[in-house]
Order: structure tokens, then sequence, then C-alpha cells
């Protein structure tokens, strides 16, 4: 910009107020990402949780105009879902006529809705880039009415701005200088050389090396010289040099925010881990902007935006010749009022509103079809003559679903679903481990500590074990980033890598249980014990072990959030689940999302354990539960990747629970190939009927090179609460989550609401992880998993210069390049439960209210005469 204009442009720099205290707007502004914690850890989370006071449509124009990120399924996956059936006409016309409603237009009801419906027609899409005579001349005269209909248009940063501008690819520069920075900082021990006087914090570390920086000229490393101490006063010093207004501050550190939102969000997750990191998000925003405003600083002062957009007057009068039969010279024959109602019926029927009715009648087509689908099953003959020989509790995970159809089928057995965390606020401690887990939902803190032990000479053997391999490792880690013994290592290790190489590509499910034969006989585990006792005598930041009230408390719950507290089986157990993959930087997002991305195994132990013990159920038996001595619960884990049923935890058990024992494990070998057969069939290239099923899911659990072991939780779309019996004969095709509720028990509506709190959200969090990984895989996906790049142990890129992907890797959600596999719906809670108990949880839970009504979540339910409702 040359001087003399630049003076022409200056305004007065508006201070940043002291009432607009920084740290207050920071926090505020982080409401856009969500905390990103490593991927070896990772649980979906819901990628707009700190959006949902806003409704869905108005976040989606939202992302649209700051990030040009479509929060709403494309046209090619509406298409799709279109032509197989997934989506009926008559939703489609309901969509339409209901927000037609809500419209105020000086329009002839009949125009608008013939508009309406060419424009919804995704095989006549127009291009609409035309130019003629007749174009210009009636834009020219229509062009009163483009300062009558206009949109606000969001804060930009001065980078974006520039970009926008075509003047420099500053955003890009900006981006690459702090993701180098971020990588230096949150490395985990991966990089030889860690980054200097990390311990100060981001910015300190920061401020002392850019001044070094040889990515920057001279000139700017100089002015990186006498930085402010303090990062809230770095920022502040940036912000009033861009002359950001006080009004504007907050959008744009969330345009800031945005811009690399993973590795903001990882940023956002130490700040909350640590009381010592607490600032680290004020951090990285004072590093970014101080380099921001550095690097436009040639460019400054700029024209101040206009925050209002006129419309594009040639794209809604050409719309209107597409889809409405008007052609161009038509326009001067309306009237001033007709003018403006076509216009701004145009204006609104945008490609986001298009693609949200289409949306719409998806989801409703769905939740149709379940309705049908249960309400066929219902009335059929569900009461199993034969006595329940045992009772088998799994997670609410739609893998679950499968499985429990299958078991169920073949033999006396009820199951039973609950979250997979079973109500246990704990945090973990494996035997031999230094780390520990929080073994619960992502969005809540353990209460307890809960450590596996075992004698003192076992554990010090099986650590030597441990610690001898962990040595191989790092030796082996230390030679290849070691200049002069890089060079040796091919000649010493090649011939056992091209071995293993060759196996795992050659024979993976050979290789895979041969690993497994040696680790095992190696390690050698020794059995173990739960510290469920409280002790008193260890100072930790978390009790370790359970009070004797918090034993009954605990267990009372978990017997009462599944439904089981009277008609006890012979033999109870609490299943667990966990996934077995190779090379996957994504396993963990396989495994329980309750137990915050780990095997669930270990809380259906601690539960059976405490279900066990004869003090628990002497004082259950105060309260109403009375668990026959005959009865005894055991634990196992089921391997989602496998359908594959692991014991855990086998007590002593009666006669009784040892003939039901005896009767699972005959059974369980058909119930698993019945189950691999329908779960491997979906998965694409293989041809399930030529195939063992057993051997190709051994295959691909064990398969260094295969990059879907499993589909996950793809396709989930519903959540149901209510008896087993309403679902039991029901082919729900592995989309539902099941919860286990009996309306007749629960008359305060107390269970209900821990239902809500707790389970549901967790699958509300993983259901919209899902949809934003496949309706936006640049943005909130990760990508091709082929060409990832696993990044400080923290997280994956692509490359070596992109954000810390943060969601799903585009294999866990698309059949192919062009085909998705998981359908990007809402989730549908369905509660059983008549309807003043909904509109009472409205009351206890305001939250589930406000998620209908903008439009994150949906709901119905079915009362007491099996009447359907739906509520969104």
């Amino acid at each position: 910009m040359n001087t003399s204009l630049a003076k022409v442009l200056k305004w007065e720099k508006e201070p940043v107020e002291q009432n607009n205290d920084i740290y207050d707007l920071v926090k505020r502004a982080s409401k856009v990402i969500v905390p990103l914690g490593p991927i070896n850890k990772f649980a979906a989370r819901n990628p707009w949780v700190g959006l949902e006071e806003t409704p869905f449509e108005q976040v989606a124009c939202r992302f649209k105009s700051t990030c040009d990120v479509d929060l709403l399924p494309n046209d090619s996956v509406l298409l799709a879902a279109w032509k197989n059936g997934e989506i009926h006409q008559e939703f489609l016309e309901m969509s339409l006529q209901q927000w037609l409603d809500f419209q105020k237009l000086e329009l002839p009801r009949a125009d608008a809705e013939r508009f309406c419906r060419a424009g919804l027609n995704l095989e006549n899409q127009s291009a609409k880039i035309k130019t003629s005579p007749d174009l210009k001349a009636i834009v020219k005269k229509l062009s009163r009415f483009q300062s009558q209909i206009t949109k606000k248009q969001p804060v930009q940063t001065y980078s974006q701005r520039l970009e926008n501008m075509n003047v420099e690819m500053t955003t890009k520069e900006l981006n690459s200088h702090v993701i180098k920075w971020c990588k230096l900082f949150l490395d985990q021990s991966h990089a030889a050389w860690s980054m200097p006087g990390r311990e100060e914090g981001f910015y300190q570390a920061w401020r002392r090396l850019v001044q070094y920086d040889p990515s920057l000229n001279k000139k700017q490393r100089n002015q990186l010289k006498n930085l402010q101490q303090e990062a809230s006063d770095a920022l502040k010093e940036a912000l009033q040099a861009l002359e950001i207004p006080n009004s504007e501050i907050q959008e744009y550190l969330e345009a800031h925010l945005l811009a690399l939102p993973g590795w903001a969000g990882t940023m956002l997750w130490r700040s909350m881990e640590s009381l010592q990191e607490n600032s680290l998000l004020m951090d990285y925003l004072a590093v970014r902007i101080t380099l921001e405003k550095l690097l436009v600083q040639p460019h400054l002062p700029m024209p101040k935006p206009s925050r209002e957009q006129s419309v594009n007057l040639e794209s809604l009068i050409l719309s209107w010749e597409d889809w409405g039969n008007l052609p161009i010279r038509a326009w001067v024959e309306l009237s001033a009022i007709e003018i403006k109602a076509r216009l701004t019926l145009a204006d609104r029927f945008d490609q986001v509103l298009r693609n949200r009715l289409w949306l719409e009648a998806w989801e409703k087509t769905y939740e149709n079809q379940l309705m049908q689908t249960i309400n066929s099953a219902k009335h059929s003959k569900i009461e199993n003559e034969k006595q329940v020989k045992a009772q088998l509790v799994f997670c609410i995970d739609v893998r679950s679903e499968v499985f429990r159809r299958k078991l169920e089928a073949a033999g006396p057995f009820e199951t039973l679903g609950t979250a997979g965390f079973f109500g246990l606020p704990i945090e973990t401690s494996k035997l031999g481990s230094k780390h520990t887990h929080h073994s619960l939902p992502v969005m809540f803190k353990p209460q307890l500590k809960v450590i596996e032990s075992s004698t003192e000479p076992e554990v010090k053997r099986y650590q030597q074990r441990k610690q001898a391999g962990h040595a191989l490792r790092n030796t082996f880690k230390t030679m290849k980033q070691n200049l002069l013994s890089s060079m040796l290592l091919p000649e010493i290790s090649g011939p056992w890598q091209s071995i293993q190489t060759l196996a795992r590509s050659f024979t993976p499910r050979s290789a895979g249980h041969l690993s497994r034969k040696i680790r095992e006989k190696y390690l050698n585990k020794p059995s173990t014990e739960l510290s469920l006792e409280h002790n008193h005598t260890v100072e930790a930041e978390l009790p370790i072990g359970f009070t004797e009230e918090q034993k009954v408390q605990y267990v009372q719950q978990a017997l009462t959030m599944m439904g089981l507290t009277e008609h006890f089986a012979p033999l109870v157990v609490i299943c667990g689940h966990g996934s077995h993959s190779k090379n996957n930087p994504y396993s963990s997002a396989l495994d329980c999302g309750a137990c915050g991305g780990a095997s669930s195994g270990f809380n259906a132990r601690v539960l059976a354990s405490l279900c066990n013990l004869h003090a628990v159920r002497r004082s259950l038996e105060r309260v109403g539960i009375s668990i026959p001595q005959e009865t005894v619960f055991a634990a196992a884990e089921h391997i989602t990747s496998l359908d594959e049923l692991r014991w855990l935890y086998v007590p002593p058990l009666s006669n009784k629970a040892k003939d039901s024992l005896e009767l699972i494990k005959a059974t369980l070998p058909y119930v698993r190939k019945e189950a691999n057969t329908e779960r491997i069939a979906m998965l694409p290239k293989v041809c399930a009927d030529k195939i063992d099923p057993i051997l190709e899911a051994e295959r691909l659990a064990s398969d260094w090179s295969e990059v879907r072991p499993e589909w996950g939780l793809a396709r989930n779309a519903s959540f149901i609460i209510g008896d087993r019996k309403l679902t039991k004969d029901c082919h729900l095709d592995g989309r539902a989550f099941l919860h286990n509720y009996n309306w007749q028990k629960d008359k305060n509506g107390a269970i209900l609401e821990k239902i809500i709190t707790g389970p549901t959200t967790v699958a509300q969090w993983i259901n919209l992880q899902y949809y934003a990984s496949t309706v936006a895989p640049h943005y909130y996906g990760s990508g091709n998993k082929v060409t990832q790049t696993v990044t400080s142990g923290i997280g994956v890129m692509q490359g070596n210069g992109s954000d810390l992907l943060s969601g799903l890797p585009w294999q866990s959600v698309m059949k192919s390049d062009q085909e998705s596999y998981h359908a990007p719906l809402r989730l549908l809670v369905v509660i059983q439960a008549p309807k003043e108990y909904i509109v009472r949880v409205f009351d206890q839970v305001p939250d589930l209210k406000r998620k209908i009504q903008n439009g994150w979540l949906r709901l119905a339910s079915i009362d007491a005469d099996g009447n359907w409702i739906s509520w969104s």
C-alpha cells in the first residue's frame, strides 16, 4: 500500500479497554474449538460443544462464511442417499412446507413452492456462470434492491484479508511458523533435541528463541527482540497495533483459533489438564497474533472492511431463471414488492438451507423406518419360556447390538445395555505402568483411583521384563536419531526387520498370532489384585480404593442404571469392550468412548469384584436389591474387531453358575461366527460368502497394512432408552446405542436424568464426531491413513505442515473415494416413557431441551400405549 493512501486511511488507535479483560475474552473465544488430547487417548468429542446455545443452521452459516467449511452433507452425499432409498420424497416435501410456513413473503405460495422444489433437485443444479447484455441491464436496473438485502460478514484476520485481496499468502506463512513452534513445544520426547526453556511455558520459550529464527529476515528478527514479558501484554499490544476494535476482539481471536483448530485445541487441552499451564491458550494467541502483526506490518494500515455484504444480484436473478421459469427480461414487468419478494426468497434459499432441508428429510426418513422396525417387532411373542441361564451386561456401543442380538438368539441368555464405564468414576493404574488413565467419560473427572497389583517378587520380575523390552525399543530409536549409529542400523537390524516385514505383509494372521504368543510367554503377566479397599495411609491426589459406603453406592447405582435389581441369573457377566488392530494410530478411537478412549475391561472387572463382596450384598438387601447366594458376577472383554469374548475375571462359581459358564463358552464360537459374518460383509472389497469370517476378522486385526480393521461406530444414528423387550426382535443393523430403562421403576425420573446427562451425552459426542469427519473431512477429519504422519507423539498430520488433525480418518467413514459409508445424521434419542416423563426431564436437564430446539439432537418417545411421539 502506498504511503499517501495509508495516511488517508489512518484512524485513531483504540486501546483495549480494561473492563474487556483479555483473559475473559480468550476464554469466551475458546468455545469455537474443543480440547484435543493425545491420539493414544483418542475419545470422541463434539466439535461444537461450546456453540450449542446457537442454532445449528446459524453455526453452519458462520463456518461457511468464516472458514469455508460445510457443516451439512454435500450434494453428492445427499444424492447417493436419495438413490439408495434413504430419503423419502414425502419427508423432503414436509421439510420444505414447514420452512415456507415461517417465511413472510409477499409472493404467491405456488410460485415459492415451484421455485423451491426445482432448487431442491440435486440432479439439475446449474452452475449459474452466465452473462449477457440483458442480465447486466437488469442488474443495473435492480441495483437499488442490493442494499435492501444484506448479510452481516464475520470478522476476518488481517492475514485472511490480504489473501482475499491476492496481495500475499500471509495466512499460509503464518500457519507455517505457528505449526513449527507448536511441534517443538508439544513434542512428547520424539525429537532428539527438545525445545530449550519449554518448562517456562510456550510464550516464554518462543520469546527467547524467535529472535534467532532463520526463517525470518534480519529486520523481522530485530523487531522481535524486545517483546513484552507477559503473554497477555503481548497479545494486547498486538491487537492494539492491528487496530482491532474492542467490539470485535473476541471474534478476531475466534478467527485465529479456527485457522488451526487442531493445534489450538491441543493447547486448550494442555491448559485444562495442568494448573502450571492454565494460560497456554493465551500463550498460543499471543505468539500467533504477534507473528501476524510482524508479517502484515508492511501493508498497514488497511481499509476498514464493511461488516455488511450486499447480495449478488446476478446469481439471484439466474436462480429464478433456472428454478422459477422467470426469464431475465420479465423482471422489468414486476412491481417493486414482487421484485424484493423474489430476491429475498432466492437469497434465503441458499446452499446451506437447501442442504439442511435434505438432511432433515433424511433424518425423518430414518426415524420413520426405525419406528416401523420397532412397531413390527414389539407385538411378536418375545417371552422366552426357558429360564435365563446367564445375564450379560454390555456397553451401549452400537457394535454391541449385533453381538447381543446373535447371543440372545443362540441360547437362554439375557443381555443388558449400560454405559461402558459402568458408573465408576475411577482413574486406573495397570500393573507395571507408570501412567494412569481417566477411565470415564471425558466430560467428567475421576473421584478415586484403582491400582492393579501383584505380590512384590512377581511385580519386580514382570517390570524387569517390560523394562528390557522398553530398553530395546529406546536403543533402536536412539540409534536411528544418531548420525553415526544410524548408518550401522540397517546392517544390524536388516535381517530381523526383513523377516518381520515379510511375515507381517504376507501372513499377517499367523505373524500376529505368533507375536502375541511370544509376548504373552515372555512377559508372563502374573495374577493380579485390585485396590478395592480404601487406603488411609497413602497420600495421593485421588483417594485409592473405595470406602464401604462407596462400594455399596456405586454397585447400587450401576445395577439400577442397567435395570438389574431383581430376577438375577446364576451368572452375571459384566462385559467391557476394546478393539485389536496393528499399526493404527487411531486404535484408541475403536475402544470404549465412555472410558476416555481405552478398553472398559478394567472397569468391568472392578464392578464384578465389588458385586461379589458379601458386605456389599448385605447392604444392598437393605435397599431392596437381593442378590441370590448362587449368583456370581464375572468380567469379560468384548473384542469388537474379532467379535470375541475374552474372560478377565472368573471367581469361584456356584454349581449353577458353572453350568451357565460352560453353556456360554459352548455358544460363543457360533455367536462369533454369526456376528463376524454380518460385520465383515459390510466392509468394502470383502467377499463374505467366499471366506471364513473368523479368519478374515483375525487377518484384518493383525495386518499392519490394513487401513480398516473394523468400521467402529460408523453409521450410528440412534440412542434407544428402554426395556430390552422393545428391541429384542429388531434387526437394528448395528446403528443403535441401546440402554436399558424401565420407567415404571423410575417414579421421580432420577434414573432417566442420569442417562441423559451421562450416556446420552457420550453418544451424542460420538455421533457428532463421526458427523463432522464425514461432512468436513478436510477440516474435522484426519485425511487418508496411508499419508498420515504421527507428529510429536500427540497426533497426526498430513505431511509435515498441516494442522494437527482432530477427527477420524477417511477410511473410518468412507467406503471409497467417492462413496461414504457413514450416514451423517444427528443423533435420534428414543425414550420409552410416558409423555410426562419427557416433560419432566426437560425441566431436570435444560441442556436437553436447548439441544433439541437448536437442532443439535433429535428426540422421540414411545408412551405406555406404544404410541410414537416425535419431539423434534
